[in-house]
């Protein structure tokens, strides 16, 4: 491929990771959409073309293309760009669709023009992307989708994102069932407040998550993988998804949650032998209760966006 067209892979993610809504992610390794962008003398941004998925191609319907004419609107290249999507990630499964699909737009504009922008930069315009998906522009997908890694938006207001490591022995197992959550709609069923006891609890998980990562404390990410605030609420969404956390557990998960705003349900573990059988526990609760799914198991994609 020349200079002027390039490949990407643009990698699922896990937001929220339990404790940490709107604020934490963490981008996968196994599973994500590919990409290629190629520069062209016509303004504005074209998708030429779009498989896997049935979505619109329209620019301003696509995140793609709303997240891309922002990036577009900040540079000062006068062409456009042509993007063709291989769409891998189903929308509506919590595992950042939306979020991919504007993350690798803006990424390979930028490379492509030899990278005039920041990370946090090429975040908030991924995040208009995020604003047509879900009515809120929110960085937890996009965010590690573009560092890599586990992110935390420690701030919206001015945009901080920081970058946290990964232990290496970190492995997600997520089981996807065969129903569509709408992050909109499950966003409407969520309270606008919490009491300080909540508070509280919530933000001690938080910062042991954050502590967790760092010190490559496997237990202390597990205690930490305890949500007060919005899993009470969205997991009566999930068929299934008391049992599928048990099962986890009782695998070796180190502990488990909501991918997104579901319906996807992730696992922690400490090794690849120990997620893949936490995948097989996960299997049995959808194989009895009748519904279809999707496994993924996966390391800790510690680039983000890459080159193909």
């Amino acid at each position: 491929m020349s200079q002027n067209e390039i490949k990407v892979f643009c990698p699922a993610t896990v937001a929220n990771v339990s404790c940490g809504f709107d604020v934490l992610g963490v981008a996968l390794d196994s599973v994500g959409d590919e990409m290629i962008v190629r520069k062209v003398y016509q303004k504005g941004i074209k998708i030429t073309k779009l498989t896997g998925q049935d979505l619109p191609k329209e620019t301003l319907n696509n995140v793609a293309g709303v997240a891309g004419n922002a990036f577009l609107l900040a540079s000062d290249y006068d062409g456009g760009f042509e993007i063709e999507i291989d769409k891998r990630i189903k929308p509506g499964s919590g595992i950042g669709s939306s979020a991919a699909s504007s993350a690798g737009a803006v990424w390979a504009m930028n490379h492509l023009l030899g990278k005039p922008f920041s990370k946090t930069e090429l975040v908030k315009f991924a995040m208009e992307g995020e604003r047509l998906a879900s009515d809120v522009a929110h960085a937890d997908n996009v965010a590690p989708a573009l560092f890599g890694g586990f992110t935390l938006v420690r701030s919206y207001s001015p945009l901080d994102v920081i970058d946290i490591p990964a232990p290496s022995e970190l492995y997600v197992t997520i089981i996807h069932p065969q129903i569509e959550i709408k992050t909109s709609d499950s966003r409407k069923i969520l309270k606008t407040t919490i009491s300080m006891e909540t508070g509280i609890k919530q933000w001690g998980n938080v910062g042991g998550l954050v502590a967790g990562l760092f010190k490559e404390d496997y237990n202390l990410i597990g205690r930490s993988l305890e949500d007060h605030i919005v899993e009470p609420i969205r997991s009566i969404l999930i068929p299934g998804f008391d049992e599928v956390k048990k099962v986890s557990l009782e695998a070796g998960a180190l502990g488990s949650g909501i991918s997104g705003s579901g319906p996807s349900i992730f696992a922690f573990s400490k090794g690849n032998e120990t997620a893949v059988k936490v995948g097989e526990a996960m299997k049995t609760v959808y194989d009895k209760i009748g519904i279809a799914y999707e496994i993924h198991v996966s390391k800790i994609n510690m680039e983000g966006v890459k080159l193909l």
